[in-house]
């Protein structure tokens, strides 16, 4: 039985009651990969990236829900101790339900880095985590219902946990350092 009370299933509720045709694993994606690509952390920035996979204006209560996430993705991802929890289904679900969220999270990040990373040089490091993705995104359907299918899923889950901290911290904005003379 799923669990009502997970964050997951109140954002999807919450979705889908406004009208939204997207799955809250797709959005956490979109914002945590335009966050990693260093889109910053301007609420009307975020919320016109996210207009696009919401198909319509999002009312009040969703906007709302938009900028908490954003909220807390950005409190996950400038302290100390950066831990990204992923929004996805709770290990409740039917380990498809939970890889094909695990899927539309990693098109979403994709997405979301894409729109925001133009022209930006990456490591060899980051690209690599990029290809991880789009591969990730593509294996849903892999996973069966098994145990090895649950050991996958989960380390894939750990993996999506780290990878994009490396991408945020390779990508964030430098902070200015001080003028030094130059040398011509």
């Amino acid at each position: 039985m799923p669990n009502i009370n997970s964050p997951y299933t109140a954002f999807a509720t919450l979705l889908s009651s406004n009208g939204h045709p997207v799955s809250p694993a797709e959005l956490h994606g979109l914002l945590l990969g335009r966050s990693c690509a260093g889109a910053g952390f301007d609420a009307e920035a975020w919320l016109a990236d996210a207009a696009g996979l919401l198909e319509s204006e999002p009312a009040d209560n969703v906007r709302n829900a938009l900028i908490g996430l954003q909220e807390m993705v950005k409190g996950e991802l400038t302290t100390d101790d950066i831990t990204v929890v992923l929004l996805l289904p709770g290990d409740d679900e039917p380990l498809t339900e939970r890889a094909t969220a695990l899927g539309q999270w990693c098109q979403g990040f994709i997405a979301g880095f894409g729109l925001n990373a133009g022209g930006k040089d990456l490591s060899n490091e980051a690209k690599e985590v990029l290809q991880d993705l789009v591969a990730i995104s593509q294996v849903q359907d892999a996973l069966e219902e098994s145990e090895d299918g649950e050991n996958d899923y989960m380390e894939v889950m750990e993996y999506l946990r780290v990878a994009p901290l490396l991408l945020y911290t390779e990508l964030k904005q430098p902070v200015e350092p001080a003028a030094k003379p130059s040398l011509h």
